[in-house]
């Protein structure tokens, strides 16, 4: 993408309005637009990051065997009302009626539409264990929206639904999603911390919270510092593996992490004084195990080995998609902007001409355009005619992992400068080298 023809609405003042990081720099680097309160546009830049979590989420879902489908974003009060959900929700439910005065909801989750669907189609326990998902937008009214994506009432979110005969096998499908979870979270260059949280409306005793430390948390969290030091890496597991899959539960949740809903003061005691830690944290993802409380109230039966109808038992587990990017920011960032991990950036490195209009350098940066998306990586060259600082400044407020700067000194040379936004370290290198520096960066960042 040439910067010319792109709709990138930077701001240079930070807008009155935003009351932390990510909402003040997603506004400033033309990411979102407010609609209304607690409702955003998703313009060019942000949607494209937006789309970068989708995709790693559908990968890492399919590697553990999860399907995936599509849910309308209204649903019907009768379903609710089955489960006994409709009046106990709450004022957060946005609920409307038809033209034919029929009691409709805008989806704030989906666990009654996907146990409609299920027990519409399966009836035998030889179709289990089954897991559907879905990514699409919810809608919560939050009481006081705020912190931009981070707390809006429009949100994009993954959600998924496991269905399994037995106790037994819901639980590893809860262990299956916290490996996926765990392994999807690193990719996109976070550490999520999955914490014992209550279980709110959704119900059940067993959930996880996965919760990105950062001062600007909403959750108050209590923690081993040991969690911290844990990571999934490039590890291979088979999902299926009972053993594998609760080995890893108990290697990422052994150490007390919970929330403030959960928070035991004699457990944390326990921990060596020297590894308590009180912070706070941004939560990007649930996981519940509800047994069959949807299911019984719902009629979602198949027939089991013993040819009676058994209750399936079900799990749901979410991923809150945009609200990940505010917490990506927030965990990512310096005084000058954004500073995005390799595996979502928008774009995988910028291309600055210092002189637009001198022959050699448009040429060589033409040159470096072409070769980087030959590629298939995708870089976002300015080709504005604006001062070389204006030029840095936008680099740097929207965050690309990598620049590349051509100048008609450096070429004389037979270079162009390559720096590092995160370390802000710079090196000079010919442009044949620089774009094999990066295409080897972004190789190493998706075999990881």
């Amino acid at each position: 993408m040439r910067l010319s023809r792109y709709f990138l609405p930077v701001l240079k003042e930070n807008p009155s309005e935003a009351q932390i990081v990510s909402h003040r720099l997603m506004l400033r680097a033309g990411m979102i637009k407010q609609a209304s309160a607690g409702i955003y546009s998703w313009l060019p830049l942000g949607f494209k990051v937006l789309r970068k979590l989708e995709n790693i989420i559908h990968e890492e879902q399919a590697r553990a065997g999860h399907i995936a489908i599509q849910m309308p974003i209204i649903q019907s009060a009768d379903l609710w009302r089955e489960s006994g959900r409709y009046d106990d929700y709450g004022q957060e439910m946005l609920r409307m009626k038809d033209r034919h005065d029929r009691d409709m909801l805008f989806t704030p989750t989906a666990e009654e539409l996907v146990t409609d669907i299920f027990r519409g189609h399966v009836s035998s326990y030889k179709d289990l264990p089954l897991t559907l998902y879905q990514i699409q937008w919810k809608f919560r009214d939050e009481i006081r929206p705020r912190f931009g994506v981070m707390r809006g009432r429009e949100f994009y979110m993954k959600d998924g639904y496991n269905f399994d005969l037995t106790k037994e096998d819901a639980l590893h499908a809860y262990n299956r999603h916290l490996v996926s979870y765990l392994r999807t979270y690193e990719r996109m260059g976070l550490q999520a911390i999955p914490m014992r949280a209550d279980s709110g409306p959704i119900g059940g005793d067993d959930t996880h919270e996965f919760l990105v430390l950062a001062d600007t948390g909403e959750s108050e969290v209590f923690y081993d510092s040991a969690v911290t030091d844990l990571t999934f890496g490039d590890r291979q597991i088979d999902y299926d593996s009972r053993e594998q899959c609760q080995a890893i539960l108990e290697e990422f949740t052994s150490k007390y992490a919970r929330t403030d809903e959960t928070h035991d003061e004699a457990l944390f005691n326990q921990v060596p004084e020297e590894r308590r830690r009180v912070a706070r944290g941004i939560e990007v993802g649930q996981i519940f195990y509800f047994g069959t409380k949807y299911s019984e109230a719902m009629g979602a039966t198949v027939q089991g080995p013993d040819g009676k109808p058994t209750p399936v038992h079900m799990g749901s587990h979410g991923i809150g998609v945009s609200r990940l990017i505010g917490a990506i920011i927030e965990a990512s960032h310096d005084d000058k902007g954004i500073i995005w991990p390799e595996g979502v950036t928008p774009f995988h490195c910028g291309i600055v001409n210092l002189k637009q209009g001198d022959e050699e350098a448009d040429a060589a940066c033409e040159k470096l355009y072409g070769a980087l998306t030959a590629l298939g990586l995708e870089p976002l060259y300015d080709d504005r005619n604006e001062r070389a600082g204006g030029k840095f400044a936008t680099m740097d407020l929207i965050g690309l992992p990598w620049r590349i700067t051509v100048g008609p000194r450096g070429l004389k040379n037979g270079v162009v400068e390559l720096t590092s936004r995160r370390t802000g370290e710079s090196e000079e290198l010919s442009p044949e080298a620089a774009v094999t520096k990066i295409a080897e960066i972004y190789q190493r960042a998706n075999n990881a």
